[in-house]
Formats: C-alpha cells, sequence, structure tokens
C-alpha cells in the first residue's frame, strides 16, 4: 500500500534541491503529499478502514508542520511548492 520505488524514485528526482539529496523539507512534503493522494483514493473504496484513516490524518500533519516550517524559512520557495504540487487552492 506504499508508494512503489519506481513512484518513489520519479518523485525523488523532479523535487530534489541536489543530487545526492533524500531528505529535504520540499522532498518530504513532496513524498508525503503522493501518500496522501494515495491513501484518500484506498479510503473513497474502502469507507471502513479507520486504521488507514488514522495514519493519513497523521501523514497530513506532519506535512502541515513542514510546509508551515518552509513559509517561515523560505517563503517564496512554499508558494513555488504550493503552486507545484497543487494543493491549499
Amino acid at each position: 500500500m506504499s508508494l512503489t520505488q519506481d513512484k518513489k524514485q520519479e518523485i525523488i528526482s523532479q523535487y530534489q534541491v541536489h543530487e545526492t539529496d533524500t531528505g529535504s523539507s520540499d522532498l518530504q512534503v513532496a513524498l508525503l503529499t503522493a501518500r496522501i493522494t494515495q491513501l484518500t483514493e484506498h479510503l473513497k473504496v474502502n469507507k471502513k478502514d479507520h486504521s488507514s484513516r488514522r495514519g493519513l490524518l497523521k501523514i497530513i500533519g506532519k506535512r502541515k508542520r513542514l510546509l508551515g516550517y518552509i513559509k517561515r524559512k523560505n517563503p517564496q520557495g512554499y508558494q513555488e511548492l504550493i503552486k507545484k504540487l497543487g494543493i491549499r487552492g
């Protein structure tokens, strides 16, 4: 149910800051967003899967904290990131 290795590598190559980057804030937010999308689709089919719903809420909270950090440290980068990911309507 997690991200496949190919999908994860694709996201990493798209959002990494430098060649060996595997954990920058922008990259973490991108990976969490992909996971949130995947879990949301799963929960549309499996409405009674409450343990996955709880996991989804935890992931959403983690992404929210990371976005707050990015917004404080780099407001311009924050705007670019949310536009690129298509979040925060």
